[in-house]
């Protein structure tokens, strides 16, 4: 299951309501709706009684939630440790000049280059 599905769901079950909880992630309740009906659909469970007026959590989306938060913890550390084990690459890329290249030389003739006759 991704990721950003799980975190969104987990969000959506600690806010008071979906419009709080998407404004807290940035994303419009619409969206927020169709990926906790997409975590639905995988689980094959209704994780949210619907019926409610608040943000109400269902016996299986209870039991979910505490999966779900581990998950996610679990996910955390190995990006934390996979980050501190690969090597940086930073800085500026270098251009390729090609294998061979001399550098210029000033008041040298341009290799390669025949000079124009007059």
């Amino acid at each position: 299951m991704d990721i950003t599905l799980l975190g969104r769901f987990v969000a959506a079950a600690e806010a008071p309501d979906f419009a709080r909880a998407a404004e807290a992630l940035g994303i419009s309740r619409d969206t927020l709706s169709a990926s906790v009906k997409k975590v639905e659909a995988e689980l094959g469970y209704a994780l949210f009684d619907r019926s409610a007026e608040s943000t109400t959590l269902t016996e299986i989306g209870a039991a979910f939630l505490v999966d779900a938060r581990l998950e996610l913890a679990r996910s955390a550390g190995q990006g934390a440790q996979s980050g501190k084990n690969s090597a940086s690459g930073g800085g500026k890329a270098k251009a390729n000049k090609g294998k061979g290249r001399a550098p210029a030389v000033k008041g040298q003739p341009k290799m390669g280059k025949k000079r124009q006759s007059r």
